[in-house]
């Protein structure tokens, strides 16, 4: 009995901690008003970035130079490259208007999300920050009546960003000081809104193309490029090991207390693997290697969804308590879809230090071994976006179009439940003295 008390104190004491620590910072983060617009705003994107990712896919197939046939299977590749080859203007197309000119949806995105946060008219506020982000982004050149998609793109996201909030602030901003064109009462309101935004739209244009003249002025580039060089470096820094590391830790924490561990870190973590994401899919078309390792969805792929999907084997396999297997057959079919909801809330895991140490160290172990491999060019990068319910093994393979990414996938799996094993053989002994405890009542 006092060994237990000692566990139960323990327990409480570091839960008390982390409520008192991690957990109010996280809660923070999520709600504050402009990390939550770019996450928001980068969720609105997910369906353009699939559809540009896969036109990539078929326009430049993933085929090895001097393949020749001789089987079916190559003959297949060589047969989809001419074809690709054939049909290339209209198959880049969809990826020309997405993926190249992302920069254009998150301005978009982002800046209709921060009009809603504010209860502002968010299409023309989105309209607003459209307009100026085209005017100062050097893409379009009026002498020639064309437009310079590659000013649009992914190097220029972080630009765009900006913009959008900056632009929807200074609306804000108008709105509260009453600094607008006053109509009569008896005009729609939708007639009327437009004009709301009329002066701040002056204000932004002025202010943002002088900005922009300044910046041509002192460093020879354009505002959009001047940000990208300052954010840059955020790109590497997020992209490193330990910030990968330190990043699925916090999410697990989160997880650990019930708070959704994605949209926690997602406020950071989303902009940083989507621009990566671009960039690692221009420099695929382009026939570059791929730069970024943290891209896409690999934070997820090769990290706790294989862990989650070893603790249903393990409670089918090896647990013999009724509710861990019962609850391990309903999310069965959810976890090969990386929908985790029912273990975590089944088993549960939330505040389950049995799951919760095993998580901890599979996450870490997971990331570090696929950054490992993908740093020595053993297995691919992550650069086409996928619908997240994709089975991850499928998921590593179509992301990277890198069959080595699935042997490497499941010898995590292996090793996760390995690890998670003897937690949860402790675990189901105890859930199954709570279900003879309960019997015997």
């Amino acid at each position: 009995m006092g060994e237990e008390a000692t566990k139960t104190t323990f327990m409480d004491k570091f839960q008390a901690v982390m409520e008192k620590t991690v957990v109010p910072i996280g809660m923070k983060i999520s709600q504050q008003k402009y990390l939550a617009a770019i996450r928001d705003g980068m969720t609105v994107i997910i369906g353009v970035t699939i559809v540009g990712g896969f036109a990539c896919l078929l326009a430049v197939p993933p085929i090895p130079e001097g393949l020749q046939g001789g089987n079916l299977f190559f003959d297949f590749l060589l047969a989809w490259q001419a074809w690709a080859t054939a049909n290339a203007a209209i198959l880049m197309t969809p990826y020309q208007l997405s993926m190249g000119i992302i920069s254009l949806y998150v301005v978009a995105g982002v800046s209709y999300q921060l009009a809603k946060t504010y209860k502002m008219d968010a299409v023309n506020n989105m309209i607003s920050a459209i307009f100026v982000f085209l005017t100062v982004s050097g893409a379009i050149d009026l002498a020639n009546a064309t437009i310079n998609i590659s000013m649009l793109g992914a190097s220029y996201m972080f630009g765009a960003l900006v913009i959008a909030l900056i632009v929807v602030e200074v609306n804000h901003q108008c709105m509260v000081h009453n600094v607008r064109v006053k109509l009569p009462d008896s005009v729609p309101p939708n007639v009327s809104a437009p004009f709301d935004t009329l002066i701040p739209l002056v204000f932004n244009i002025v202010g943002f193309s002088l900005l922009n003249a300044l910046c041509t002025g002192l460093t020879g580039a354009g505002l959009t490029s001047l940000v990208f060089t300052i954010f840059q470096p955020l790109l590497s820094a997020t992209g490193s090991l330990p910030s990968i590391i330190i990043i699925n830790m916090i999410s697990t924490t989160f997880w650990f207390f019930g708070i959704h561990g994605g949209n926690m870190t997602g406020v950071v973590v989303t902009p940083v693997t989507t621009a990566a994401l671009a960039a690692n899919l221009e420099a695929y078309q382009a026939g570059k290697p791929m730069e970024y390792i943290f891209s896409g969805a690999m934070n997820g792929v090769f990290g706790n969804w294989t862990t989650y999907l070893g603790l249903v084997i393990i409670c089918l396999v090896v647990c013999k308590s009724a509710r861990l297997k019962a609850v391990a057959r309903l999310s069965v079919t959810t976890s090969l879809f990386n929908i985790n909801e029912p273990m975590i809330f089944g088993m549960p895991t939330v505040l389950n230090v049995y799951t919760y140490i095993p998580l901890l160290f599979c996450t870490v172990f997971n990331v570090s071994l696929y950054y490992v491999f993908a740093s020595l060019d053993l297995v691919g990068k992550f650069y086409i976006t996928l619908p997240f319910t994709v089975p991850a093994p499928l998921q590593a393979f179509l992301a990277t179009m890198d069959w080595r990414t699935l042997p490497l996938w499941a010898v995590m799996l292996v090793i996760d439940m390995l690890v998670c094993l003897p937690f949860m053989k402790a675990y189901d002994k105890q859930v199954q003295a709570e279900e003879t405890a309960a019997e015997a009542a």
